[in-house]
């Protein structure tokens, strides 16, 4: 049960995954408030837009918690497929290209055919199948980590409409928010890789700037 909740929260805090989420919600909201175009600051716009940019945030976190979900139950089905097909009595060579299939390629051809069926052969002397794939309390409790921390990390793109009194400062002030938290994404990322930190960050920043103007000019 350790290695399952260790596991568990692996995946939940995965560099990659996680960082790429929050690019999203980063995206989807820089691009829900760029395309605002008001005339005049009033209170009673400033509040709407930021209810509307809380409420996009919010909803960004609610469906990536939910493709956690589905993301996990889908791996799990996956396992359990590969292993019945493997108990089921395929051969050799079947056995292999279908390990071969849920592993990266660089690692599947680093392995050979002899790292390939050395784990064809471990899985099949595995007792038993593993239980019927489903959610647990766990499964749900990553996913309203995801969502917490998709809802967090957007949130600041939101406090420029709680400061300020101009809806088109608040406006440009979130988008800046958004552009620095795009290169702290890309700064991560690319120490993650191993890379140029201020290089990833740049190109994350300029990269996103660009979704997000092809977005609205697209009329996204």
């Amino acid at each position: 049960m350790p290695g399952n909740t260790q596991e568990k929260r692996a995946r939940v805090l995965n560099p990659i995954d996680r960082v790429s989420e929050v690019i999203f919600g980063l995206l989807m909201a820089m691009t829900f408030t760029g395309t605002f175009s008001v005339a005049s600051s009033g209170g009673e716009e400033e509040r709407t837009m930021m209810i509307a940019a809380l409420g996009c945030n919010l909803a960004w976190g609610l469906a990536d918690a939910v493709m956690y979900l589905v993301r996990t139950l889908t791996e799990r089905t996956r396992g359990r497929t590969l292993l019945a097909r493997l108990h089921g009595g395929a051969d050799a060579a079947t056995g292999q290209a279908l390990i071969a299939e849920v592993l990266p390629e660089r690692i599947a051809v680093a392995a050979g055919p002899e790292g390939l069926e050395m784990l064809r052969r471990r899985m099949i002397e595995h007792q038993g199948l593993p239980i019927r794939p489903r959610l647990g309390w766990d499964d749900f409790k990553g996913a309203f980590g995801v969502f917490l921390l998709v809802v967090f990390a957007t949130f600041p793109l939101v406090v420029p409409f709680i400061v300020l009194d101009q809806s088109m400062l608040a406006v440009r002030m979130s988008n800046l928010v958004g552009v620095v938290m795009l290169f702290l994404a890309g700064w991560i990322l690319a120490g993650f890789a191993g890379a140029s930190r201020w290089y990833g960050g740049l190109a994350m920043a300029v990269t996103g700037t660009v979704l997000v103007a092809a977005i609205i000019a697209l009329g996204g």
